[in-house]
């Protein structure tokens, strides 16, 4: 059995590409059956007959909906740190820092970022139906979203001298400067989630994260927007997952390719070796002036090409560890069989 020809640059590269294949379409397959999830959520329009219907619904459930509403704090809400006036129930305050890296590859800087420090707030808030009916909105920040506004946002300057410069020309690194910003669920946003709905011991709608392991979404859009937006994530997985699939049927492909070439190759040696040896069955009988000059015990039995010597058997040809004439040592473009009448 021949051993299949493949080097280990293909060999990572088919590993590589059937494994990010794998995972790509792990993904896709996740984000499809969640788009799936979505276009079978039923939306329910938050007002009074909604308390109705959970008690109609057997265990006051139900799995995955599509509610919206305007946002409410339960108390008293989150207030801005640097906007006077704005209030919200979810507050994000991030400090990032900037600098230029040298990249030595490249030969030339580029822009690095990183979170220094992030702080994430939360108060309970309802979502509130146009006829007053509210929702309750248990924990907020396990979902995915919401987009939320931001209301501060101020860019730090870094300020060096010339001991300064020279470090960083040294160390190849230069800070730009750091970026703050703080971002807000407002008060009276419109908010559309995508949860569970239960309804409470107390009367009070609650909407939590699916217990079947559904995606929870709070989004600050409609709910088309949020369904094309993971239709579109789902139809990206899938593209990723087919290109690396494509790679390594090309791999294999293209190491299919040589391992045929060089199989045709040997082919084309061992017929090549059993003319040979025929015509040297044939020449047993000839002078010793006829013999190979490398084994002196086979009769020459080839021609080199392109110089025209006659002066060894094929299988010593074969064994020649440069493809150079044994005479005049040129280069040897192929051989043919000698037949001597």
């Amino acid at each position: 059995m021949e051993e299949f020809p493949i080097g280990t640059l293909q060999a990572v590269c088919l590993g590589s590409s059937i494994a990010l294949s794998g995972l790509f379409y792990y993904v896709y397959r996740k984000k499809r059956k969640t788009v799936d999830k979505l276009n079978d959520a039923p939306q329910i329009a938050l007002n009074e007959n909604l308390v109705d219907l959970l008690n109609a619904t057997p265990g006051k459930c139900l799995q995955y909906v599509v509610i919206e509403g305007t946002v409410q704090p339960v108390g008293e809400p989150l207030r801005s740190q640097f906007q006077e006036g704005s209030v919200g129930v979810i507050q994000k305050l991030v400090l990032r820092e900037h600098k230029l890296v040298w990249n030595s590859l490249a030969r030339t800087w580029t822009d690095r970022e990183r979170v220094l420090h992030q702080r994430v707030n939360a108060v309970p808030f309802n979502l509130i139906g146009g006829d007053g009916a509210g929702v309750r909105v248990l924990c907020p920040l396990e979902a995915t979203g919401p987009e939320m506004e931001t209301v501060h946002e101020k860019f730090h300057q870094a300020s060096y001298g010339f001991t300064d410069l020279l470090g960083q020309y040294l160390s190849g690194e230069k800070p730009k400067g750091q970026l703050e910003t703080e971002e807000m669920l407002k008060v009276g946003a419109s908010v559309t989630a995508v949860g569970e709905l239960i309804l409470d011991t107390d009367r009070l709608l609650k909407l939590r994260p699916p217990t079947d392991g559904s995606e929870f979404f709070l989004s600050t859009g409609d709910f088309e927007s949020l369904r094309l937006g993971q239709e579109g994530q789902a139809g990206s997985w899938r593209a990723l997952a087919c290109v690396c699939a494509l790679v390594g049927v090309a791999v294999l492909l293209w190491v299919g390719r040589r391992y045929y070439r060089e199989m045709e190759s040997k082919r084309k040696r061992e017929r090549e070796r059993r003319e040979f040896e025929q015509m040297w069955e044939r020449d047993r009988e000839e002078d010793t002036e006829n013999l190979c000059v490398i084994c002196l015990s086979s009769p020459r039995g080839c021609v080199l090409l392109n110089c025209g010597h006659v002066c060894c058997c094929y299988s010593c040809y074969q064994a020649l560890p440069q493809p150079t004439c044994p005479v005049c040592r040129q280069m040897i473009s192929r051989v043919v069989p000698l037949y001597q009448a």
